[in-house]
């Protein structure tokens, strides 16, 4: 299903976008950058999160990390990260190619603030060796997502 629901979205929801397919993984931050020559940042990771009784996405740039107290303020209780088997079993998406399109469930999506300081991010695109070019306010419109504010950027590495 995965990588096929995307498409199948995209042909309804926004045909002028094209799945980026790669030989090579991009399930990670780091081999997603790698492969299509982009800043770590520019990978808009996809994380499902579990909050009180509500399950849902935050979609953030790939080298920040979520921030605890601004989860909490953000959806009024603790979060936690959803284990790898409930994550396909919501979404539809392996783990390394969840993305908030083409969804199994309908989940509510958020857009963490981080994404805004590129022109262009990429997500992934329902598999681990795809990928898509999007604008963030692009990405956060078509999904329907609410803007927040629940990243830390990560120290920089001399």
């Amino acid at each position: 299903m995965t990588v096929a629901s995307v498409r199948a979205w995209f042909e309804q929801h926004a045909p002028d976008l094209h799945l980026i397919e790669t030989p090579e993984p991009t399930a990670t931050v780091q081999q997603a950058a790698a492969v299509h020559g982009v800043e770590p940042g520019q990978i808009a990771k996809t994380l499902s999160l579990r909050v009180a009784e509500r399950t849902l996405l935050v979609v953030a740039r790939g080298d920040a990390r979520l921030d605890n107290r601004k989860l909490r303020e953000a959806f009024g209780a603790k979060a936690t990260m959803l284990d790898a088997d409930t994550v396909v079993a919501l979404t539809g998406h392996p783990v390394g190619g969840v993305c908030p399109f083409g969804l199994a469930t309908a989940l509510p999506v958020y857009c963490d603030r981080s994404l805004l300081a590129f022109g262009e991010v990429m997500p992934a695109a329902g598999g681990t060796h795809t990928a898509v070019r999007i604008t963030p306010q692009r990405l956060a419109e078509l999904t329907g997502a609410e803007w927040v504010d629940v990243t830390q950027a990560l120290p920089a590495t001399a």
